[in-house]
C-alpha cells in the first residue's frame, strides 16, 4: 500500500489551522466581519479536505512574509 501524501509537509504550503466554533466566533468579533465577508475556500480544496473542514468552518492560514515576518489570513469554508 502506498504511503499517504501529507500536503502540509511541502515547503510551499503555509500552515493551516482549523478553528473551533468558539475561536471562529472570537475572530469574527475582533475583525467585525461576517464569515461570508472573508475569502472563501471550497470544502473540496486539498487543504480543507486534509483538515476535515466542513462548510461553515473557518481556517487560519499563517504564511511567511518577507516584509511582515508572518501574515495571518482567514478563509471561510463553503460547499463545493
Amino acid at each position: 500500500m502506498p504511503k499517504k501524501l501529507n500536503i502540509f509537509d511541502h515547503v510551499l504550503v503555509p500552515k493551516h489551522i482549523l478553528l473551533s466554533k468558539e475561536e471562529a466566533k472570537k475572530v469574527l468579533r475582533e475583525l467585525h466581519v461576517n464569515p461570508w465577508d472573508l475569502p472563501w475556500m471550497r470544502a473540496s480544496d486539498p487543504a480543507a479536505r486534509a483538515l476535515g473542514a466542513k462548510p461553515g468552518d473557518l481556517i487560519k492560514i499563517i504564511r511567511k512574509s518577507p516584509t511582515a515576518g508572518e501574515a495571518v489570513i482567514y478563509r471561510y469554508v463553503v460547499p463545493g
